[in-house]
């Protein structure tokens, strides 16, 4: 369980700080809930205490791990798709992960992507989306502020982009 004040990642919603923990009736039920606050957007989230493990709540990586991200942003990547499909799929479902390595390879590949061939309506949105996902986990574990963490995702992909495959 958390606490007040933990740093977590909600799985597609991004990276915040629990502000409280309440108790509240919703459609005759009475659960606890965890309240987040996402720094970017300045939004409040409501997570159900018994929904934490199937949600797949966990906490904010150290920044010996956002060094980790960074690096593995600059490398290629031969195993993805060309189906527009199959590759929209799968970086679904590495967005629904989870998991910060996932979410930097779906940043990376639709960046690369975006730059070398353009993307769909569909893709720009999902981009857009791991984007701040990974920019919110990037800005709390690494205490920088939204545009330090922009600039270095920027920085890093525009000098790997010769390294695509995505």
């Amino acid at each position: 369980m958390f606490n007040v004040g933990d740093k977590v990642v909600y799985p597609m919603h991004g990276a915040g700080i629990i502000e409280s923990i309440e108790e509240k009736e919703i459609l005759g039920e009475s659960q606890r809930y965890y309240i987040m606050r996402l720094p970017l957007g300045d939004m409040k989230v409501m997570i159900p205490m018994s929904n934490v493990t199937s949600i797949g709540l966990r906490e904010v990586v150290d920044e010996a791990t956002i060094t980790e991200v960074i690096q593995r942003l600059g490398e290629g990547d031969p195993d993805v798709s060309n189906n527009w499909n199959r590759r929209y799929r799968a970086n679904l479902d590495k967005m629904k992960s989870g998991d910060i390595y996932d979410m930097a390879d779906v940043v990376r590949c639709l960046m690369l992507r975006e730059r070398e061939k353009g993307l769909s309506t569909g893709e720009r949105k999902m981009l857009e989306n791991a984007r701040q996902i990974l920019i919110s986990e990037m800005v709390l574990a690494k205490e920088i502020d939204e545009n330090q963490a922009f600039g270095l995702l920027d920085q890093v992909i525009q000098e790997n982009k010769k390294a695509s495959g995505c």
